[in-house]
């Protein structure tokens, strides 16, 4: 059996970094709170780790306003402007540990929605990237996520809107659901702010299902570029198989293939993907 692992599989650069930063203050502040703003990524198996190692997860503002004193780190997704308010407020030691490339939305977001125009969130609207996104406009702000959302649409005569989309969404459907809005009419600026690692990694993946005999798609259930990236290759390749670790892989429904793909979501540690792959070689 031939096994194809992508190169692009695996942690992103932001991921990387926020993880880093979390470890980095473990190792800073002992004997100190330390809490993530939310899981810092979607990958149960790094937030568990950190939880052994004494780092506690926030879920909300309310959970955020009954610390008294620690470090609060903010997830690789960033979050709205209201929560950084509230840190600081509160007197708490914060630590962005936001995507650069989710920051740079942020501040666009800000920058366009005071000059007038309504923001337009190409996105899944229960993403946390989403949620934080929309804390930094000031205005009017729309996430669409569907061709239903696009079709239905609407501003004002004379409104003009600022289109952005979601680190890690699918850039074909980005394409097409811009293309829906634009057709309106309106005043529109498209900033096209879909990360270029997920591009290459979904272009990678692709090509890969396309040969292969079955795919393996790795990475968190939560992860929204790791179903991105099943949808992508399952339109490939029918046989697709979505894991969250080796436990989940029946070996059994590979014992007929010639040749296996792999990839992975930004938020996969490396050592799942070894695992993994190293299995699949032993096994066949």
């Amino acid at each position: 059996m031939e096994v194809i692992k992508a190169k692009t599989a695996g942690f992103c650069f932001g991921v990387k970094r926020a993880v880093d930063t979390v470890y980095e203050q473990v190792e800073k502040n002992k004997g100190i709170p330390i809490y993530t703003y939310g899981p810092i990524i979607h990958n149960d198996e790094v937030v568990k780790d950190l939880q052994a190692k004494g780092v506690r997860v926030i879920q909300n503002k309310e959970e955020l306003s009954r610390i008294g004193e620690g470090v609060v780190i903010i997830r690789s997704h960033g979050v709205s402007k209201s929560v950084c308010r509230q840190i600081e407020e509160q007197g708490l030691v914060c630590v962005d540990a936001t995507c650069p490339f989710v920051k740079k939305i942020h501040n666009i977001v800000k920058k366009e929605s005071r000059e007038g125009k309504h923001i337009v969130i190409i996105g899944n609207s229960s993403h946390p990237e989403v949620q934080g996104i929309k804390g930094w406009a000031e205005n009017k702000v729309t996430v669409v996520e569907s061709y239903e959302d696009a079709r239905n649409f609407s501003a004002p005569c004379g409104q003009q809107l600022c289109v952005v989309a979601q680190t890690t969404f699918n850039y074909n459907k980005f394409k097409e659901l811009v293309e829906i809005i634009n057709e309106k009419g309106y005043d529109i600026s498209v900033l096209n702010t879909i990360c270029s690692a997920t591009k290459e990694r979904q272009t990678e993946a692709k090509k890969i299902a396309e040969h292969a005999d079955a795919m393996i798609v790795i990475g968190d259930k939560n992860s929204s570029n790791t179903q991105k990236l099943f949808e992508i290759c399952k339109k490939a390749c029918n046989n697709t198989y979505y894991i969250q670790t080796l436990g989940d892989l029946n070996m059994n429904q590979l014992r007929s293939v010639e040749t296996v793909g792999i990839t992975a979501g930004a938020s996969t540690p490396n050592n799942i993907i070894e695992e993994v792959q190293n299995n699949v070689r032993i096994k066949f």
